[in-house]
């Protein structure tokens, strides 16, 4: 749920979610449209849909290595490693935004990449208190090493930070979220949620107000987050 959403629309959600779906075999048992019903207001409703894959393939417990959560639905390299981290007290080292960049600035005097970043975190990490470590970068990077106008000041590292305050960032322009086609999926969703019964791909076009509907109903449809049936479209029921 955090993932590219904010905290603060998360707390609630998380929580509801949580009091409706406890365990993995409650969640199992859900058809995926209630899922995707509870899931509303996040986003990437993909998300939701491998969460209930993976309920429905562990009923009673996760895998408890990297590269059995590795293995599961939706689920890569850095959120296995995090997982195994923060909730099984594993060493395992992964980076975040922030992790690459107070790891890199501290160590290379830049941003580090991805793989450049694991491979410090797997250097120089603790191996007894990996949580620790890696909440503390986390909380460096959001409140004191940030991508503009960094705190150096009062940075805890300052002392061994190779960074002299000259990066260079690249910023590539994103697309608007109007623009963009997961707005009009997520309306789509929404749409569906809120329907009593299917809806057919015209009314929803009309609706929505946007001529990529059919085509986005199409995808969805591939995905698994819709049934379509005679031109008739609804959240999945099983």
């Amino acid at each position: 749920m955090l993932q590219q959403t904010q905290v603060s629309r998360v707390l609630p959600a998380y929580r509801r979610f949580l009091a409706r779906y406890p365990t993995l075999r409650a969640l199992s048992r859900a058809p995926l449209g209630d899922v995707l019903r509870e899931w509303s207001g996040l986003g990437y409703n993909r998300r939701a849909r491998d969460l209930h894959r993976i309920a429905r393939l562990c009923t009673s417990r996760l895998p408890r290595t990297v590269a059995g959560l590795d293995a599961l639905p939706g689920v890569g390299a850095y959120t296995a490693s995090a997982v195994a981290c923060f909730a099984l007290g594993q060493a395992a080292a992964f980076a975040d935004t922030n992790i690459r960049r107070v790891l890199g600035r501290a160590i290379l005097g830049r941003t580090a990449t991805e793989r450049e970043a694991v491979a410090l975190d797997s250097r120089f990490g603790s191996r007894r208190a990996s949580a620790r470590w890696h909440h503390a970068l986390m909380d460096i990077g959001a409140t004191v090493c940030l991508a503009k106008r960094p705190h150096c000041d009062v940075c805890p590292v300052r002392n061994v930070c190779r960074y002299e305050g000259d990066e260079e960032t690249s910023l590539r322009r994103q697309p608007s979220f109007q623009e963009s086609d997961r707005r009009v999926r997520g309306a789509i969703v929404r749409h569906l949620a809120s329907a009593t019964r299917g809806v057919a791909v015209d009314t929803l076009r009309r609706g929505i107000n946007d001529p990529r509907v059919p085509r986005l109903v199409r995808v969805l449809a591939r995905e698994g987050l819709v049934e379509v049936s005679s031109g008739s479209v609804r959240l999945p029921t099983r």
